[in-house]
């Protein structure tokens, strides 16, 4: 629920924000702060979670988010909304959303015993894609019932019920609840610190390498170039198509949460999750080349399963792996690759296709993020390899 009132605030805004401005560096500005505090806060957010309560830190983001709602709407309600509030506001949310992160996370972890970790995650990356299909038809909804103005007011009361629920559970985020050791200053020197102790992990290592470069060359950057592809796969006048293909990504991902929950097929291992890292990137290569609707349509959905596999298996072994005394600073630094780097597919995507076609950059950015993944895969295998050497040789020395 939470989830999908942050996505009805990005509906109601941004369509106001549009009649009301008219400004392309405002819909841009808008795309920026979304995932730029990701990439330069998501390591202090996360030393935030080793350290204290992350049921208060939820609650801290459910505030700000409420906060940016009421101001939305108060602003509108008066017609006073100026483009220096749009800014704030738009900061404020954007804030919001990486405070929660990692302590979202970790409070997951301790809720639920270890081999149930891979399907809590991945559950609960799923609420991310629902949130995604359900807020544009809420929001909607709330604008044609209510207006801009009173939809995002009445928005507010959505984010209430996890900001109770979380005074009630008694979770915090922490197998060990004596927090006193961590109440320490965070700064470059700890940030170092933090990468140290995730180098000292191969795995590790590599699910942030894997996550940073699909952020990176891909991200979601496509999706603001939906328009384009639309046209291109051909007319239609209705928008229904161009409304499918939004959503089809993530229908996809919630498919790939109901097939994993109920097959049960994958493993959650280094290569599984490289695998699928690859399968997506194809999957995405081909799909600007699609010739119609249908193959396009299935190409997204089919990127979907492959994305939430991936990220969900890659988040698990982050998870698992990271020591407890850091596991919300590595998962900070997981944040910041995974999301935060994301901002870095407006270059890769959109500036480059501003030169060669949003079609062509998307499938050199996909075929990029191949090449790595085959590179990974090999070194992985390498280290595969000498991990069953290194146990062979110690137990035949073993008494």
């Amino acid at each position: 629920m939470s989830m999908t009132a942050d996505n009805i605030e990005h509906v109601i805004s941004y369509w106001v924000m549009f009649q009301a401005f008219h400004s392309p560096a405002l819909g841009g500005f808008a795309v920026i702060s979304h995932w730029m505090p990701y990439l330069l806060f998501s390591l202090h957010a996360g030393a935030l979670a080793d350290r204290y309560d992350c049921r208060k830190l939820i609650q801290v983001s459910q505030g700000l988010f409420m906060l940016a709602s009421v101001a939305w709407g108060a602003l509108f309600l008066t017609g006073t909304l100026r483009m220096w509030h749009a800014v704030v506001i738009l900061l404020i949310h954007g804030g919001a959303g990486v405070v929660s992160a990692p302590a979202s996370q970790l409070i997951i972890q301790d809720m639920v015993p270890s081999e149930d970790l891979p399907s809590a995650i991945r559950l609960y990356a799923s609420s991310r894609q629902l949130a995604i299909l359900l807020g544009p038809g809420v929001g909607g909804a709330l604008m044609l019932l209510l207006g801009p103005a009173w939809g995002l007011l009445a928005n507010v009361f959505i984010y209430l019920p996890l900001t109770i629920l979380l005074m009630r559970i008694p979770y915090r985020g922490h197998v060990e609840h004596d927090t006193r050791r961590r109440r320490r200053s965070f700064g470059f020197a700890e940030a170092l610190d933090v990468i140290a102790n995730a180098r000292t992990e191969p795995r590790i290592m590599t699910m942030i390498v894997l996550a940073g470069v699909t952020s990176f060359f891909v991200g979601n950057a496509f999706q603001a170039q939906m328009p384009e592809y639309a046209h291109y796969f051909g007319t239609d006048e209705t928008g229904i198509w161009y409304s499918v293909l939004l959503a089809a990504n993530a229908a996809g991902a919630v498919v790939g949460v109901l097939l994993l929950e109920s097959a049960n097929v994958l493993r959650p291992g280094v290569r599984t999750a490289i695998v699928c890292a690859g399968l997506w990137a194809v999957s995405m290569a081909l799909f600007p080349t699609a010739r119609n609707y249908q193959v396009a349509v299935a190409l997204l959905i089919l990127a979907g399963v492959f994305n939430i596999a991936f990220a969900s298996i890659a988040q698990t072994i982050v998870q698992t792996l990271a020591p407890a005394t850091v596991r919300g600073s590595i998962v900070g630094l997981f944040n910041t690759a995974l999301l935060g780097l994301r901002a870095g597919s407006g270059l890769t995507v959109g500036v480059l296709g501003a030169f060669v076609g949003v079609r062509v950059s998307l499938v050199l950015s996909a075929l990029m993020v191949a090449l790595i993944v085959l590179a990974l895969f090999a070194r992985e295998a390498r280290f595969q390899s000498r991990r069953a050497t290194t146990a062979l040789t110690a137990e035949r020395h073993s008494p």
